[in-house]
């Protein structure tokens, strides 16, 4: 499952990765059973589920007349039991989600409470927020969920050692990176690595384009399903330009072929044969723990993605996931949503929360992670994780990765135009009227 691959990074291993699978549920710390007080879902793994559990525990000890009970679900048995119990008007108090088309759902099922005057009243907590994570967040102007935990940025990697090789530096613009992949290809490097395969890993290509050449509104015209949006000039542009990369010999050969869950596409880097990778940050654990000396000996770079010239972006904007996010059901008793709003005020965000995230390797979406960073011994993390920092908390807009941003029906339709896309069977306008198609389903 996608989502949940790119949802951690791990400094230490292949990154913490939430389960994926069918188990069914544990009642974990917190639990007071079912029907008894405010209730709270979430996914197993860890180290977030270690990290939640503990969240609950510190509320709990100090609001023993306000328990929060817990559940956990692996992956897939999460998305099937939370759309069931939410459709039934028997879900959780609180809802934990990745926000985007999911949330947009719920609220237009009438599923989940407004949050927008919970936060005109805890500004300071509203304050310490990424204010790009908000944007998930949002519907319609109004805010429905709370972001939490972790952001993850897609992030241009580069070996600096193919860059040595051929004398160049890294791109600062798109026409840099059409200048380069002739010279890669000469050296016999392949220009960039692609887990073509998995289609999601495609389409983080077009959601910077998209950025790049026509601004956040484009893909927010998206969002807000405005009739024929895929159609605006700056979209085909996007798709056109992503094709002459393609037909320039851009991506390694096969790319269609690899995949990512096996991290063959990071392998190609670290092995020298690529010599670039559009990829999510949680990719950079794995590639420190089997890359051999690829990050200890100083060789990864990193950067975000390069402006394109005459475009309307702001090339510190940045896509991928934002952050997690919770809800509260409007289902749920008075009191109840009472428990869950206090848990948003003061358990998700807290000091204690914010110092799990950065041991765990991650970048929390509170501004506090910052000040965490000044004790990573290492010098590679310490570099990476404020490059992370800095990414997600200086983009003015913070894109969610599409198929998350997107309904069901539209994400697979968008996942299945892409793989056309990139193996040149169909045109720029030909995805473009598949995807307006499915506008509004």
């Amino acid at each position: 499952m996608t989502t949940s691959r790119r949802t951690f990074l791990s400094l230490a291993g292949a990154g913490a990765l939430a389960a994926c699978g069918t188990s069914g549920p544990k009642s974990t710390s917190g639990a007071t059973g079912a029907g008894d007080g405010a209730t709270y879902w979430y996914l197993t793994g860890q180290p977030q589920q270690g990290i939640r559990a503990d969240q609950v525990k510190r509320f709990n000890d100090a609001n023993p007349g306000a328990k929060l009970a817990t559940t956990e679900f692996q992956n897939d048995a999460f998305k099937q039991k939370i759309k069931t119990a939410i459709g039934a008007g028997q879900g959780p108090t609180l809802i934990w989600g990745w926000g985007g088309g999911g949330l947009k759902s719920y609220v237009d099922a009438g599923q989940v409470a407004e949050l927008t005057g919970f936060f005109a009243e805890n500004a300071a907590l509203k304050e310490s927020i990424f204010p790009s994570a908000f944007g998930a967040a949002t519907v319609g102007g109004k805010i429905y969920a709370m972001p939490v935990e972790t952001t993850t940025p897609i992030v241009l990697f580069y070996d600096k050692r193919a860059f040595e090789k051929i004398g160049a530096q890294p791109p600062q613009s798109w026409g840099d990176i059409l200048d380069l992949v002739p010279k890669f290809n000469g050296a016999g490097i392949a220009p960039f690595s692609l887990g073509g395969q998995s289609r999601w890993t495609n389409m983080m290509w077009l959601e910077f384009l998209f950025d790049r050449i026509g601004g956040s509104s484009v893909f927010q015209a998206i969002f807000e399903q405005t009739p024929g949006s895929w159609s605006d000039p700056a979209a085909l542009k996007a798709l056109g330009e992503l094709q002459n990369l393609i037909k320039a010999g851009g991506f390694i050969k096969g790319f269609s072929s690899i995949t990512a869950d096996s991290n063959a596409d990071q392998a190609l880097l670290f092995t020298g044969k690529a010599a670039m990778m559009l990829h999510g940050s949680w990719t950079y654990g794995n590639m420190k723990s089997s890359g051999g000396d690829f990050v200890t000996g100083g060789h990864l770079g990193y950067l975000n993605f390069p402006g394109v010239d005459g475009g309307k972006g702001d090339p510190t904007d940045t896509v991928g996931n934002p952050g997690q996010y919770l809800s509260i059901s409007s289902k749920a008793s008075a009191a109840d949503q009472e428990t869950a709003r206090k848990f948003l005020a003061t358990g998700t965000l807290d000091d204690a929360s914010v110092d799990a995230w950065v041991a765990s390797g991650n970048i929390a979406v509170a501004k506090s992670a910052k000040d965490k960073l000044a004790a990573i011994t290492d010098q590679h993390d310490s570099a990476w994780l404020n490059f992370v920092y800095n990414t997600a908390a200086g983009a003015k807009n913070f894109t969610q990765s599409w198929d998350q941003a997107l309904s069901p029906t539209q994400a697979e339709t968008l996942l299945d135009n892409i793989a056309k896309l990139f193996q040149l069977s169909i045109a720029p306008q030909q995805f473009a009227d598949a995807m307006n198609a499915v506008i509004g389903k």
